[in-house]
């Protein structure tokens, strides 16, 4: 039977079907390859770049204000937590010195006897001398009162401390958690701008960077005609001290939560030019903008704090002339620059 068997026949067509497929996914692959290169997505501008790096620096400034005041808040925290213990130690120092007063009380009752006074009296074979004791432990029971009314008095006093402290411990771990949050976010913001940056050619960078507000400041000094004309428009000398204070420091980098003397953000730099002036004023921009008069545009004048974006995000000193000095973001050390170069929100005169 197996002889007459007939050899069985290659599937020839099977295999023309299978010889398409293959070149038909291959091809398809070959495409994909190729639509993908094609239809990449186009290498941003420079102009495109740098409007969303300014934006990222802008989201960065708003975190950094709210790191800048929750940090304010951290350290105040700290200090009245530190208060706090410091009295609670002086405290238990009374409270110990209270204890030992009641002790030396209890000890020369116990001395005593604790027995009738007439009847020690009675049986003393001394009258004269016991008179005298007699008296001394009538004082010591006076004593021993307000010695016992002294030790509660300190002992309420040091559990209220305490309950304070437990309170700041707790205010101060909510603010460091906070702390934290700003902080990846700011650093976030300012990592992803310098990846869109490091894209750029040097040239492109300076653009981005804005090299024409550079090239202004090192033109300014402290002892220019500009910085000069600057400080004796000033409405006071407080205020001029702020101007020159600020012209001194033109070319210092720009480092987030910095306020000098070396480094400073927007609001450290205003902060820091009017406590070399002798004026505290807040460490955030929203708290700044509320820590004098507020001025029309129309009417101001150096030393004025001029304030920018509806979130009150960033702070210069303006030096007249519709122009200010201000710490700009990571890409531009601090500068002079037109107050129009963002969208301005508002003005103090802080003096």
């Amino acid at each position: 039977m197996g002889t007459h068997r007939r050899p069985r026949q290659r599937a020839t067509g099977g295999g023309r079907v299978r010889t398409a497929a293959t070149i038909t996914l291959a091809g398809a692959a070959t495409a994909t390859g190729l639509g993908g290169t094609g239809h990449a997505d186009p290498q941003p501008t420079a102009a495109q770049v740098r409007a969303k790096v300014d934006k990222l620096y802008q989201e960065a400034e708003v975190a950094t204000e709210k790191y800048n005041g929750a940090k304010e808040k951290a350290d105040a925290a700290e200090q009245r937590l530190e208060e706090l213990r410091d009295e609670a130690a002086r405290k238990e120092d009374r409270l110990n010195t209270a204890r030992e007063a009641l002790g030396s009380v209890a000890a020369a009752q116990y001395r005593s006897g604790g027995l009738d006074p007439a009847l020690q009296l009675a049986l003393s074979s001394d009258p004269d001398r016991y008179l005298d004791g007699a008296a001394f432990v009538e004082r010591a029971g006076s004593r021993q009162t307000a010695e016992v009314g002294r030790v509660r008095k300190e002992l309420r006093e040091v559990e209220r401390l305490r309950g304070a402290a437990r309170v700041e411990v707790a205010s101060l771990k909510s603010r460091r958690a906070e702390l934290k949050r700003h902080r990846e976010t700011v650093t976030g913001k300012l990592e992803s701008a310098r990846r869109l940056l490091s894209r750029l050619t040097t040239e492109e960078r300076v653009r981005v960077g804005g090299g024409t507000g550079d090239h202004a400041s090192r033109a300014a000094s402290p002892g220019s005609r500009e910085g000069l004309s600057a400080a004796a428009q000033a409405p006071d000398s407080r205020a001029a001290a702020a101007v020159a204070y600020a012209y001194q420091k033109l070319g210092s980098p720009y480092v987030w939560g910095a306020t000098g003397p070396n480094a400073f953000d927007c609001s450290g730099l205003t902060q820091a030019a009017y406590r070399a002036a002798g004026v505290s004023l807040p460490r955030t921009t929203y708290a700044q903008i509320d820590a004098g008069r507020r001025v029309p545009r129309s009417e101001l004048l150096p030393g004025d704090l001029v304030f920018f974006y509806s979130g009150i995000s960033h702070v210069g000193i303006y030096v007249g002339n519709g122009r200010m000095i201000h710490a700009p973001n990571p890409s531009a050390p601090v500068r002079v620059a037109p107050v129009d170069e963002m969208p301005f929100a508002g003005a103090t005169r802080v003096v």
